[in-house]
């Protein structure tokens, strides 16, 4: 039953009606879909299906035009206290014994700050020039800063911000373990391999303490051995941490082997939404990825009844070449 899954009854985040025009492309439509708490939900679709707006959207890169995004704190937090916040104009609420915070009204440095929202990058973007064991400092300089009461605490040393450090420098060093990077805590970010970039950037996010973890192609450019160590990390992210990950990836089978739940878009709107047995069998999915019409999802449909996967997608690519 659909009301056994996290995404309904425990959802983390919850986007409703995300609306995102630029000018006159309409780059998301109508979108509601929502992330259940201690979930991995893959957000997948073709290329220019609208996915990297959306993070941008939940991270306040974007505002957007029409929607609301809701963040949870806390379990069992109720519509009321939702609608209390809405019409309240306020960016957040504290409701039972959790907290509350409409995305869209915040900046992005809140987002990260205060409501714990991570995110990497498609494209990776480390501190080069920094070492790695630098690089996870500084993902803790909001925490740092306060401790330090704005510099002055650290320039006489006061007791309060050595112990932040002491703190900041564990974390930083039990991420290095986890991601089997501490022999190369004093290089250069820059000289890393590219599989071990993607790693160190993900434990720079989770030296925030983030609720949410945003992934935007996390298994990019990797060679399988580094899928299989991501694929391991994520799951223990997951289970170990209890953090929610939102993920975009165009990898299926790292897609298909971690995912409890996916959303999949096609120019901005929802197609499907279930979990990755859903998703996978579903005709307008395979239509949507070799890009068949509307009138030949049928034909694809028909095959999928009889189980029949490999049929399915060779009618969807039979189809396309007719069309063209």
């Amino acid at each position: 039953m659909a009301d056994t899954y996290r995404w309904t009854s425990d959802p983390v985040l919850t986007v409703e009606h995300l609306t995102m025009r630029f000018g006159g492309l309409m780059a998301i439509n109508d979108l509601s879909f929502q992330v259940g708490r201690g979930d991995i939900t893959a957000l997948i679709g073709p290329n220019g299906a609208g996915k990297t707006t959306v993070f941008n959207c939940v991270t306040g890169f974007y505002k957007p035009t029409e929607g609301r995004i809701t963040l949870r704190r806390g379990r069992g937090i109720s519509d009321a206290a939702l609608g209390e916040l809405t019409k309240s104009g306020r960016q957040s609420l504290k409701a039972d014994g959790g907290e509350l915070f409409l995305l869209e009204r915040m900046s992005d440095f809140r987002i990260t700050h205060t409501a714990g929202v991570a995110r990497t990058f498609q494209n990776i973007r480390l501190f080069g020039g920094m070492t790695v064991f630098e690089n996870l400092l500084v993902a803790q300089h909001n925490k740092l800063m306060l401790a330090s009461g704005f510099t002055f605490g650290g320039l006489i040393g006061l007791p309060s911000y050595r112990r932040a450090k002491e703190k900041a420098q564990d974390l930083a060093v039990d991420w290095l373990r986890r991601t089997d990077l501490l022999d190369r805590a004093d290089d250069p970010a820059a000289d890393l391999s590219y599989g071990d970039q993607r790693r160190l950037e993900i434990a720079r996010a989770m030296c925030t303490h983030p609720e949410l973890l945003c992934l935007d192609e996390p298994a990019a450019g990797l060679n399988p051995r580094e899928s299989a160590e991501l694929n391991e990390l994520l799951r223990s992210i997951r289970d170990q941490d209890g953090v929610s990950i939102l993920l975009i990836e165009h990898d299926m089978g790292v897609v298909m082997e971690i995912s409890d739940h996916i959303v999949v878009l096609d120019y901005g709107k929802k197609i499907s939404d279930g979990t990755p047995e859903t998703v996978r069998n579903d005709p307008s999915v395979i239509a949507a990825y070799l890009g068949v019409d509307d009138e030949e999802v049928e034909a694809v449909g028909e095959h999928l009844e009889q189980g029949n996967i490999d049929a399915a997608i060779k009618e969807a690519a039979v189809d396309k070449g007719a069309s063209r």
